[in-house]
């Protein structure tokens, strides 16, 4: 469909018209809202509340004294519940501290500086690293990319997952080609899960480097909203049946699970790449948080419960993302100018405007005092070749100004999109 398809031009400077009245009106209000970062609101982080009580006696099954240095890569019942959590062996994970995305750097930095296991030599005495980037996506893994000097190459998502035509044509020319990132489940911001087959080629796939590794950020996957929930092919398992068991390295933490600035991070992958980058972690450091990890365990229990936890956050924000879906309907729906995802987990919904209308109408929310996540943040570099795809995250906001947010910016790419074909 064209933008605003049968509308004479009298029709569009009419519509322009009562648009802009309502956008005024809208900034005389002197709103500050901010829907820039997908965090928990204050009603899921009081699900967790409870983790407190369990702080009693702080010795761990085994008798460990969970407040005195030791135990590197986590106490065994923490291990055991993430290993059933994420259907791993226990000694292929590794726990740390409260945050993936700092086990994703430091990985990152020991591909750089020491090399991982398999390495022929570390990445920084090469002339050239290449990583792909599946895109949209998220803004911190590019920023981690490009501070080490790494270029991205951009792969388009798919509805099934990135392109993988693409990235296995690429892999198998250009030894350069070092790695991926990956969020393979409701991925960030376009809500895709991979399907099995899109898992299964990564796995198998051949590369011309024997050192190409998959950073697979499982961020989102015990993140669903609804009874129904997608299912995600266990890579590391796969990548061992293919033969090639140290691709990967899986992560994810309980930052949305319990509570974002306190929570527990862990890493996943062979038991050979584990072992190696344990003696590397033990020069950093002697343990991470033991206390919280055992906290954390004793309110969490099993799998099961966990699960349970999880119905009580999806409780709280799928009216949030269903509000978001209910405006972006009425609002934008038939015109031609919008498109975005009905994600079944996560914490994000993408939206697609017209080509070239993503910063404006970025500005204009800004202008009318609601903060987006900039345009272009969910490709490497921040620039967007097409200037159309914008990150919602409407999990933070009371249901009641996130609503208020999403008219606002219903309205914004309605005007960004007549104002662009109007000049044309």
């Amino acid at each position: 469909m064209q933008a605003f398809e049968n509308f004479s031009k009298d029709e569009l400077i009419k519509r322009k018209n009562e648009l802009t009245e309502e956008y005024e009106s809208y900034k005389k209000l002197g709103l500050k809202l901010d829907m820039s970062r997908g965090k928990p609101c204050t009603e899921q982080l009081n699900l967790s509340d409870d983790l407190f009580k369990y702080t009693q006696n702080l010795f761990s099954e085994d008798g460990t004294d969970c407040r005195n240095y030791g135990i590197l890569d986590g106490i065994a019942e923490t291990k055991r519940l993430f290993a059933e959590l994420f259907d791993v062996k226990t000694d292929e994970i590794f726990i740390a501290g409260n945050s993936s995305l700092n086990l994703m750097y430091d990985l990152m930095a020991k591909a750089f500086n020491h090399g991982l296991n398999g390495f022929e030599k570390p990445w920084s005495k090469l002339e050239k690293i290449k990583f792909l980037c599946p895109s949209p996506g998220y803004d911190r893994h590019f920023a981690i990319t490009q501070l080490f000097g790494v270029e991205m190459i951009v792969i388009p998502m798919k509805d099934d997952g990135p392109d993988i035509d693409m990235i296995e044509d690429l892999t198998a020319q250009d030894e350069s080609i070092k790695g991926m990132w990956a969020i393979p489940m409701y991925s960030n911001p376009t809500g895709i899960t991979y399907s099995d087959e899109i898992v299964r080629r990564l796995a198998y796939m051949k590369t011309k480097a024997p050192d190409f590794t998959i950073f697979w950020d499982n961020a989102y996957g015990l993140h669903h909203l609804y009874d129904t929930p997608d299912r995600l092919l266990n890579l590391i398992e796969e990548c061992r049946k293919a033969g090639n068991p140290n691709r990967t390295y899986m992560f994810g933490s309980t930052s949305k699970v319990t509570f974002p600035g306190a929570g527990v991070a862990f890493m996943a992958s062979s038991k050979e790449n584990i072992n190696h980058v344990k003696k590397q972690i033990a020069i950093q450091t002697i343990g991470y948080n033991k206390i919280n990890m055992l906290l954390h365990t004793r309110f969490l229990k099993n799998a099961a419960n966990v699960q349970e936890h999880m119905k009580k956050h999806a409780e709280i924000i799928r009216p949030k993302f269903e509000a978001v879906h209910e405006i972006l309907d009425k609002r934008l729906s038939g015109k031609g100018i919008a498109s975005w995802n009905k994600p079944r987990g996560g914490y994000f919904i993408s939206l697609n405007v017209l080509n070239g209308c993503a910063k404006r109408t970025v500005n204009l929310a800004k202008e009318a005092g609601v903060v987006f996540t900039n345009a272009g943040a969910t490709f490497p570099y921040g620039i967007d070749p097409q200037d159309s795809n914008i990150r919602i995250a409407p999990t933070y906001p009371p249901l009641s100004e996130l609503k208020t947010a999403i008219e606002v910016l219903a309205v914004c790419v309605e005007l960004a999109a007549l104002e662009k074909v109007l000049a044309e």
